[in-house]
C-alpha cells in the first residue's frame, strides 16, 4: 500500500490525541471539530480586536484611550462542519470591522465555495438547497443560491474580455440554444461560442456571445470584439454557413479563409430526401468531398447533378456555397481533417448541453452567463493536449501560411 507523504505536525498529533480521547463515533469527531471551529474563530475575532484597540484584553493601556471593549454579539455562522454559534466582540465607538468573518457573513467561504462546485457540475437550486440541508444542516434558500452565483459575473465579464493571441490558425464558430424568460414568455436565445485553435494546438473558448437572432451587424459585433481583444490573423474560420459571418469575418480579417462545415452541409442536403433515396444520394455527395482535389470534387459534383436533377434544392445549395465549402482541398489532409468539420466546437457544445440539462429555464442573459462560464472552467480542465496530430498538421501551416507568420 502506498503511504502517505503527509507528515503530521506536533499541533497535528495532539489534535489527534484530544479528538482519540474524547470521540467514540464519527459524530463526536465532527461535533468536536464543530466546536474547535468555532472556538478558533472567536479567538482570531479576539485578536483581531487586540490589533483594532492597540492594547491586549484587561490591559491598563486602555484607560482613556478613546475606545474600549463594548460586549460581544452571537452570531450564528454555517460552515462545512455544520452550523454554530459564536461570540463576535464589539467596540464602544462601532469601529471594529472583522477581517476573519466580517460584520455580515453568516456562512464560510467553503460553503459559498461547494454552492458554485455544485452549480457548475449542472445541479440546480433546488437540489443544491437539499444538498448543503443535508450534508451541513445549513439553510440557503434559491434566491440565496443565485446571489451568491452572482458573486462571479465580475469573473465572468474579465474572463469574456481577456486578452487573446495574436495569431490563431483554426477558428470555430457554432450556436447552442437555451431556453429562457422575457416579458413573462419563454423564448429561445442563443449562445454563440468561439473556439480556437493556437500555434501549440490546444484548444481555448475565446468568448462566448448572448443573440436571440443572427445577422450581419451581430457577427461584425463578435469579430470587431475579438480583434479588439488582440487577434490581429486567423488562417481559417470554421463555420456552418451562419448568417452574415462569413462577411463579417472577411471584413474584420481580410486574409481569412473560410470553411464551411461538411457535416451540416450534408444534413442539410438530406433533410427532406425520401428514406429510399438517401442511403444513395449522401453515397454519391461523398464522392464530392470526399475527393482527392478540387477537380475530383467539381467532376463529382457535375456527376450528382445529373443522377439527382430531382433534388434541384441540394444542387442549388452546393452551388451557391461551393467556394466556401471546398476551401479545405487547397491543403494537405494533416490540414484538412482539422478544418472541414465543426466537430470541435460541436463537441464542446455537447458536454455544455451535459452541465446545463438540469436548468431547464434560465431566467436572464446573467443566469446564462453564469452556467456557460462555470462549465466553460469545469469542461477545459481536461483541454490539457494539443489537438490530434497536431504536430504533423502544424508543419503544414508553416509551409502554407509562411508569409503570414512574417507578418
Amino acid at each position: 500500500m502506498k503511504q502517505s507523504k503527509h507528515t503530521q505536525t506536533e499541533a497535528e498529533k495532539e489534535l489527534v490525541k484530544l479528538l482519540m480521547a474524547e470521540c467514540k463515533t464519527t459524530g463526536d469527531i465532527q461535533a468536536k471539530l464543530k466546536q474547535l471551529f468555532a472556538g478558533t474563530i472567536e479567538q482570531m475575532l479576539e485578536a483581531e480586536m487586540d490589533e483594532h484597540l492597540g492594547y491586549d484584553k484587561n490591559s491598563v493601556l486602555g484607560n482613556n484611550s478613546g475606545n474600549s471593549r463594548n460586549g460581544h454579539n452571537r452570531k450564528t455562522i454555517h460552515s462545512e462542519y455544520g452550523q454554530a454559534e459564536i461570540a463576535v466582540p464589539r467596540d464602544r465607538n462601532g469601529e471594529f470591522e472583522p477581517q476573519v468573518l466580517s460584520k455580515r457573513q453568516v456562512r464560510t467561504d467553503e460553503i459559498e465555495q461547494k454552492i458554485l462546485a455544485m452549480y457548475s457540475k449542472g445541479m440546480n437550486q433546488r437540489d443544491i438547497e437539499d444538498s448543503i440541508r443535508e450534508i451541513y444542516g445549513a439553510e440557503v434558500s434559491q434566491p440565496l443560491v443565485s446571489k451568491i452565483t452572482d458573486k462571479i459575473l465580475p469573473e465572468v465579464n474579465e474572463w469574456q474580455n481577456r486578452p487573446l493571441d495574436a495569431l490563431y490558425p483554426i477558428v470555430y464558430f457554432d450556436g447552442i440554444v437555451f431556453k429562457s424568460r422575457k416579458d413573462n414568455q419563454i423564448i429561445n436565445k442563443c449562445v454563440y461560442s468561439v473556439l480556437g485553435i493556437d500555434m501549440e494546438g490546444h484548444k481555448d473558448i475565446l468568448g462566448c456571445w448572448i443573440g436571440e437572432n443572427e445577422g450581419a451587424s451581430f457577427w461584425a459585433s463578435i469579430c470587431s470584439d475579438l480583434k479588439k481583444r488582440g487577434i490581429t490573423d486567423i488562417f481559417v474560420a470554421c463555420h456552418d454557413n451562419l448568417k452574415g459571418l462569413s462577411e463579417a469575418i472577411s471584413a474584420m480579417f481580410p486574409k481569412t479563409k473560410n470553411q464551411l462545415c461538411i457535416v451540416h452541409q450534408i444534413r442539410n442536403s438530406t433533410k427532406f430526401v425520401p428514406y429510399k433515396d438517401r442511403k444513395a444520394v449522401c453515397s454519391d455527395l461523398k464522392k464530392i468531398y470526399g475527393a482527392v482535389n478540387l477537380d475530383d470534387a467539381e467532376y463529382a459534383l457535375e456527376e450528382f447533378r445529373e443522377s439527382w436533377s430531382k433534388y434541384p434544392s441540394i444542387i442549388k445549395s452546393w452551388d451557391a456555397n461551393w467556394a466556401e465549402l471546398t476551401t479545405f482541398f487547397a491543403y494537405p489532409q494533416e490540414i484538412r481533417h482539422l478544418i472541414y468539420t465543426t466537430n470541435a466546437v460541436e463537441a464542446y457544445h455537447r458536454q455544455l448541453r451535459k452541465f446545463t440539462k438540469t436548468k431547464a429555464i434560465l431566467p436572464t442573459d446573467d443566469a446564462i452567463r453564469k452556467v456557460v462560464y462555470l462549465s466553460v472552467r469545469e469542461i477545459t480542465k481536461k483541454w490539457t493536449m494539443p489537438a490530434r496530430d497536431w504536430g504533423m498538421a502544424y508543419s503544414q501551416i508553416m509551409i502554407f501560411f509562411a508569409d503570414r507568420f512574417a507578418a
